[in-house]
């Protein structure tokens, strides 16, 4: 039986779906769906095997990379960057190690033989074009390989860079998490501060994890308070701002978020000039909610400020024009009552 590469099943995904994220991630996978797991093993040593079957393989001169298929089925591999793969990466030869990556990654029907194939190319500082196809395509199986995807390309300069970005706006759930993370730490960079300042957030609970980041990376607090700021800047601002409200623990919440009450007055303040609609009035209620259970302490500021700010938000809100934005629950129309009378007209 011929096993679909894990490369051509990213491909044909993406071309069905054109440019939308994968549903799940690009899960199910066509290869073994046994699970891998790392609990109860040394985290020290996670690797480990890996590196071990490496350099193995690469004491060999005379070995092609299509060897490594399946030696790697009864060992854990990492989908994180990993210190031991990248130790015998570095023992090898730098050509050698290249085309090992490369063509684990476009020729692996299991995902441990990509995941190995995108460690080893991780490990190259350069990488040609062709290279930076082929990471951000298996990088689409984001459920997968996001991380490892995220590590490889934050090393190749500009051209990295701009696949991160065609990366982040084609993922979702966990795997979107590494890509968000690797864009914050090159947030200097002009063009990535003004995509995570208005499309950093997807929309899901996985928000919460990132949003403090991007607020702090990206300097929201210097964009959102400018009187210029865009309606797709304040929108975005406000998804932040309700993730931050929102978090768990899982990420930066805004009471651990030092410029969190100049944030929310200025966003208060931009949203009373916006065109009323139910997005912007459902995530602005939640937000005053949010800040109204909060300590003042916990936002930097005292009691009366808080309250200050609780108002802003809800003065806009009560005006009549946003107040028609919320929608109206339906009513069943009362049914005629039948009596006697009326029912005897009926049968005449």
């Amino acid at each position: 039986m011929i096993r679909e590469r894990l490369h051509d099943h990213a491909v044909l995904l993406h071309r069905q779906g054109k440019d939308d994220p994968l549903p799940a991630g690009g899960e199910p996978y066509p290869d073994d769906p046994r699970p891998r797991t790392a609990i109860g093993r040394d985290a020290r040593r996670v690797g480990a095997d890996v590196a071990a079957i490496l350099d193995a393989h690469f004491a060999s001169p005379a070995a092609a990379p299509r060897a490594l298929v399946g030696a790697f089925d009864e060992v854990y591999v990492p989908v994180h960057d990993n210190e031991h793969v990248a130790a015998a990466a570095l023992r090898a030869g730098r050509k050698r190690v290249r085309r090992t990556g490369r063509w684990l990654v476009r020729h692996g029907v299991d995902r441990r033989e990509v995941a190995v194939g995108l460690a080893l190319l991780g490990t190259e500082a350069t990488a040609s074009d062709k290279d930076i196809e082929l990471i951000r395509t298996i990088g689409l199986l984001s459920a997968e390989f996001g991380a490892l995807a995220a590590e490889s390309l934050r090393h190749r300069g500009d051209a990295g860079v701009e696949a991160l970005l065609w990366l982040a706006e084609r993922t979702r759930g966990w795997g979107r998490v590494p890509v968000i993370e690797a864009l914050c730490e090159v947030a200097v960079l002009p063009e990535v501060r003004a995509w995570l300042l208005r499309h950093a957030c997807a929309g899901d609970d996985l928000d919460a994890v990132t949003a403090g980041a991007v607020a702090t990376a990206a300097h929201l607090h210097a964009a959102i308070i400018a009187d210029d700021a865009d309606d797709e800047l304040v929108d975005h601002t406000a998804a932040l701002l309700r993730a931050m409200a929102d978090g768990t623990g899982q990420g930066l919440t805004l009471a651990d978020y030092p410029p969190a009450r100049y944030v929310l007055a200025a966003h208060a303040r931009h949203l009373a000039r916006q065109k009323p609609t139910w997005a912007r009035y459902a995530a602005a209620a939640v937000i005053a909610d949010r800040i109204a259970r909060l300590e003042p302490e916990q936002l930097g500021c005292t009691k009366k400020q808080r309250e200050r700010l609780v108002e802003r938000y809800e003065k806009v809100l009560r005006l009549r024009r946003w107040q028609a934005t919320v929608p109206r629950r339906k009513t069943k129309p009362k049914r005629k009552r039948v009596t006697r009378r009326t029912s005897r007209r009926s049968a005449r």
